[in-house]
Parts: C-alpha cells; structure tokens; sequence
C-alpha cells in the first residue's frame, strides 16, 4: 500500500512521462554495514518532506551493478556506456526504467571515474598486488577488474588473477563473463583445496566459528577425506572443459600428514591435473 495515489504522483514528482511503479523501485541503498536488518525496509514514513511511503532495501557494495561493472569495462567510455543501461525500476506496464530515462548517466560517470583506477598495494613480502573490484561469484560477476589484468600483465612477467569462490561458481563467471569481455586467456587455472575442506565434503563434523575445530580435521582420517575427494575431481573437470590446464593446489596445514596429501595428490593427477602443496600457512612467501 501507498499513502499517495496516480495524480499525486505525477503533480508532485512529475514522473508521469516514465509512468515509474513506486512498488517495482529495483535499485536500493548500497553502503557496506553489518546490519541484515536493512536488507528490506520500509521508508518515507515521516510524511511528504520524508518522500514517498514505499518498500525498500540496502546491499552491500561488491552486489551493486556497479561493482559489476566496474570489473569488467574496458576504460572510461565503456564505462560511461553501461551507465546508460542500469535498470532502476519498472513503469506500471511492466517496461524496464534505465538510468539513460532518467538522464542520470552523465552525472554517475563523472562521480566514478576515479574507480577505474585499480589500486596498487603489496603483500606482506612487498610483493605487487593489484586491488580492484570485488569477487564475490556468489551475488556478481565475482571477478577482479580487467583494467587490474591489463596492467598486470603490461608490467610484470606473470600475472595470478582471483576468481571468487570455486570452479562451479566463480571460474564458470570467469571463463564465461570476463574472458568474452576482455579476450583475455589463461595458461593455467590453479584450483586451491584444503585437506580441512575435503574432509567437511565428505561429511565431516560441522566447524562453527569461534570454537576449536573437531578432532577429525586435525588428525589423520584418510576414510573421511577419500569421501570428500569427489568434491576437488568435479571442480576438476568443470576446468578441463573449458580446455584450460588446471594445476591443483594443497594449501597445507601443519596438521596434515603425508598419506592424506599422498591421496589428494593422487587422485589429482588421476582427474587429469598436476598437483603441488603449498606451505605458505607456516612458511610464507618460502613456502608458496
């Protein structure tokens, strides 16, 4: 319900030519703050000079369509292009209203065109690390920016690149949203695993942040990871098919023994891919 009706609406707002339903508003509040209560709300209940009575919500920023975008354009003009294209809400005969009907395009290129500029930082090692967008495959396209590849790859000999979360999710956005985008092709896809985690896929004991982790991931249990195996063998696949080399990498715990890597190494090589362990949890950069 609202506490206001058509001729209202178009007195006061003048959005009778966009014909806008108050009820279909898609674009909400972004600002990254810990507070799932906001995610939907009512606002304008303090009468006309608080807006319009109407549903609501707030997200945090890496689900924005700007935080998508801005992982894949290519430079400014790109940018300004998809900022025409944004749909804010739906008019009452079901169309689509874009940021281009509202003629605010303009105006949010001019605000964000300092954000195509990935920012430079350095691991603890003082290794180079380009920050640029947020990968999170769960909500966007999950990928860090194309620009942040580009110079990577003008400037240094190698370049790793993040996909957000596994091969089911992150590496499919990856291989079938930013390469088509960029042109961009890698030479290897490194799938990370954990010997803690193939054991959870296997049916292990559930791990509840802020208490210790259960027993059996902290002790040798070859039955319990051979039955999370088939988790890593399907992420796997999901890469082989997309005729890129994957190389899997252990990142190995002090509580790991040398049978549970010897399984996970073997069963590695058997899906088709080369395998190594990193102990950069204990040793660093050394270990990496």
């Amino acid at each position: 319900e609202r506490n206001y009706n058509d001729e209202q609406l178009a007195r006061l707002t003048k959005m009778r030519r966009l014909d806008i339903d108050p009820t279909r508003v898609e674009m909400g509040w972004i600002m990254d703050f810990c507070a799932q209560s906001l995610r939907n709300i009512i606002i304008g209940m303090g009468g006309r000079m608080d807006g319009f009575t109407m549903q609501s919500k707030f997200a945090i920023a890496v689900s924005s369509e700007l935080m998508a975008m801005l992982s894949i354009v290519r430079d400014l003009a790109d940018m300004r292009e998809r900022m025409n294209n944004i749909t804010v809400a739906f008019d009452k005969r079901g169309n689509p209203v874009t940021t281009g009907d509202l003629e605010v395009g303009g105006a949010m290129t001019a605000w964000m065109r300092n954000t195509i500029n990935p920012t430079l930082m350095c691991t603890v090692e003082y290794q180079p690390v380009m920050v640029h967008a947020g990968p999170f495959a769960n909500i966007a396209v999950g990928q860090s920016s194309i620009i942040a590849d580009r110079i990577g790859l003008k400037m240094f000999d190698y370049h790793v690149t993040e996909s957000g979360f596994g091969a089911d999710i992150g590496f499919e956005k990856f291989w079938n949203v930013k390469c088509r985008y960029s042109g961009l092709k890698p030479h290897v896809s490194v799938l990370t695993t954990t010997i803690r985690a193939l054991k959870m896929h296997g049916g292990g004991p559930k791990v509840v942040a802020g208490l210790p982790l259960p027993d059996s991931y902290a002790k040798e249990d070859l039955g319990l990871l051979e039955k999370g195996i088939p988790n890593m063998v399907h992420h796997i696949n999901i890469i082989r098919t997309s005729g890129i080399k994957p190389v899997v990498c252990i990142n190995s715990f002090h509580t790991d023994t040398k049978d549970e890597i010897a399984m996970v190494r073997k069963a590695a090589e058997a899906a088709g891919a080369r395998c190594a362990v990193s102990t950069h949890w204990a040793d660093g950069g050394d270990g990496a």
